[in-house]
């Protein structure tokens, strides 16, 4: 019973740990067990730093690293473009749907009151088959970004998000022992202008216990089953974290936006909500979700070309709740 009721409340501490996204060191905030609408302590402040607000919307560049499936491809890029949908592209009686959940993260607004853009497409893919080996550190995935950006393999885009994924067999400082991915920014000298990037790893192999929760389930945590995943365990981690990352990069890209705690180890607009996915969520326990009739697989939102995803909570600064997507 006792050890049981450790290795309980273990869990909170693990995941937000997990999903904390900076690059600097990440601070670790124990939820209480708590209905998924209800206030918390964890509440995120503004700084007065910019955002990712131009209207032009925000672009993603998408960098390969390793080896990834077709399908595996299909699904996350499935995910970038349910965020700013075309028209028809999700039917309207899907609901609710990935660009519902977007639409949260536009409660976050500048000094100037400028909104977090609201649209958000992938302009341009490349891949690279382990120039760097399999063994790599964050400060070689930023050099690495910078390189792209200023031998034009890729452009330079003072309101873009250049995102490196890894795959399975890549290891990452600090990917599944401190976080899950993160973000940053660099300063490309060429035009000494600063540009966000961001990472985030296959969890399939390394940890997806920690970084595919709830579809893989933790080695010490709760008891349960774990969830049947519509996209396969390895990518919707992939895909949820690629939403907190995203998520944390427009609100706070340069460290001075919002978040709560300290500036090299913040909570920010997700990783304010571990573990909540779903009304009545607490520890161990995701929250109440929709679930394939066929295929039993659980989610929460619904995106491009049929597609089914699980997206966390993200902190609303109007309600100062963590807000799930119904």
């Amino acid at each position: 019973m006792v050890t049981m009721f450790w290795k309980s409340m273990l869990f909170p501490l693990i995941f937000a740990l997990a999903l904390a996204p900076m690059s600097h060191g990440h601070g670790v905030q124990q939820r209480q067990n708590q209905p998924s609408l209800a206030p918390t302590s964890n509440e995120i402040k503004y700084h007065g730093g910019p955002l990712l607000t131009k209207p032009t919307g925000i672009n993603i560049y998408l960098i390969w690293y390793g080896r990834f499936s077709r399908s595996d491809k299909s699904s996350i890029t499935d995910f970038i473009a349910s965020l700013s949908p075309r028209k028809g592209v999700v039917p309207h009686h899907q609901k609710p749907t990935v660009a519902t959940w977007w639409k949260t993260i536009q409660t976050y607004k500048d000094k100037a009151g400028k909104s977090v853009s609201r649209t958000v497409r992938l302009v341009k893919q490349i891949s690279d088959k382990y120039s760097l080996g399999k063994n790599i550190t964050r400060a070689q995935i930023a050099n690495f970004v910078k390189h792209k950006i200023e031998t034009k393999a890729l452009p330079l885009d003072r309101n873009g998000i250049y995102l490196v994924l890894t795959s399975k067999d890549v290891v990452v400082e600090r990917f599944c022992t401190g976080s899950c991915g993160f973000h940053d920014n660099i300063v490309v000298a060429t035009k000494s202008a600063r540009a966000v990037h961001a990472h985030v790893g296959n969890p399939s192999v390394q940890c997806p216990g920690l970084c595919a929760w709830p579809y893989s389930l933790p080695a010490y945590g709760p008891p349960g089953k774990a969830l049947v995943a519509p996209n396969g365990v390895g990518t919707d981690g992939i895909i949820m974290n690629i939403a907190t990352v995203l998520a944390g990069a427009v609100t706070n890209p340069f460290k001075n936006g919002y978040f709560q705690g300290h500036p090299l180890a913040p909570l920010e607009a997700v990783t304010a909500c571990p573990g909540i996915f779903g009304e009545g969520a607490y520890p161990g326990y995701p929250g109440k979700l929709l679930v394939d009739k066929i295929s039993k697989a659980s989610y929460n939102a619904y995106g491009a070309n049929g597609r089914k995803f699980l997206l966390p909570a993200i902190w609303e600064t109007t309600t100062s709740k963590c807000k799930v997507i119904h």
